[in-house]
């Protein structure tokens, strides 16, 4: 029963990062289109990697997990590909891991993040810095090129009214578990998997700047990027032939040479809703 629930979580894991970077999010890596720096194949390689670290679930804490699951990419590419991904996803499969027949995933996911360590910060610490992401300023306090000095929960809570990862770490995934899961299986009920997650995706990114964008290039043009998803969404989205047109285009002008607008924060919360959608037994 131990194996086959080890190899659940690995499948949930890779599925939910493979079908994130195969799906043709507006803005982001999907099949034959990617930048410079990866591509498609890039997030193959990361999301086998991923589950392959995950089969260490039941010895290893959630810090060097996420280490591991990282530092198996890096070495292969040198660059970092799946950061985001991997924060989200492995507390939720040390959650799933741990939960008991009784119990529900986000409860036992909220036991797990209210236990996380200095160490597990450290381990974390040290994999962010190994993979050098973009756009990451400093911080006063808990800053990731100092030694840890608090949990890794409490290096989230403070860094929670800037990046929406660290704020699923401070509210038990509130994104994941009250936006986007619901609004999965919701649109999943009269669209493919792969249409409800872009349409999925334009609803979180009409609501909420992306973290990526805005640490990049500004909050006035995270916002401009709301403006425009809502745009879309108003063509009907995925659910209308100008609203896919608008998707193709919004897709076009985000990728745009001059501008590179990458939401990437934005995606690799889509990841984490997948992670719930497959640990949760909904169909593919």
């Amino acid at each position: 029963m131990c194996g086959k629930k080890k190899s659940f979580i690995v499948r949930c894991a890779q599925l939910a990062g493979l079908y994130e970077a195969a799906f043709p999010k507006p803005g982001n890596v999907y099949p034959f289109k990617g930048f410079p720096e990866m591509d498609f194949a890039d997030f193959i390689l990361a999301s086998v990697n991923m589950g392959i670290s995950l089969y260490d679930v039941d010895v290893l804490g959630v810090g060097e997990l996420i280490y591991r699951s990282l530092e198996r990419t890096y070495k292969d590419l040198g660059v970092n590909i799946n950061l985001g991904v991997v924060l989200l996803i492995v507390p939720l499969a040390k959650a799933y891991w741990l939960r008991g027949e009784r119990e529900s995933l986000r409860d036992t996911l909220c036991n797990v993040l209210d236990s996380l360590s200095i160490e597990d910060a450290m381990w974390v610490y040290k994999g962010i810095r190994m993979v050098s992401p973009g756009g990451m300023g400093r911080s006063k306090r808990a800053d990731i090129r100092d030694a840890p000095d608090v949990t890794l929960k409490e290096a989230m809570n403070i860094a929670k009214d800037r990046d929406s990862i660290a704020y699923e770490y401070a509210s038990c995934y509130e994104i994941t578990f009250d936006f986007l899961y619901p609004r999965l299986v919701g649109n999943r009920c009269d669209l493919s998997l792969q249409d409800a997650v872009v349409q999925v995706f334009l609803e979180l990114l009409s609501t909420m700047p992306d973290s990526l964008i805005a640490r990049k290039y500004g909050e006035d043009v995270a916002r401009d990027v709301i403006n425009m998803a809502k745009s879309v969404l108003s063509t009907g989205g995925m659910r209308s032939i100008e609203g896919r047109k608008a998707v193709s285009e919004f897709d076009a002008y985000l990728r745009g040479d001059d501008k590179k607008l990458n939401p990437g924060t934005s995606a690799d919360l889509i990841a984490s809703a997948l992670m719930v959608y497959f640990l949760e037994g909904n169909p593919i």
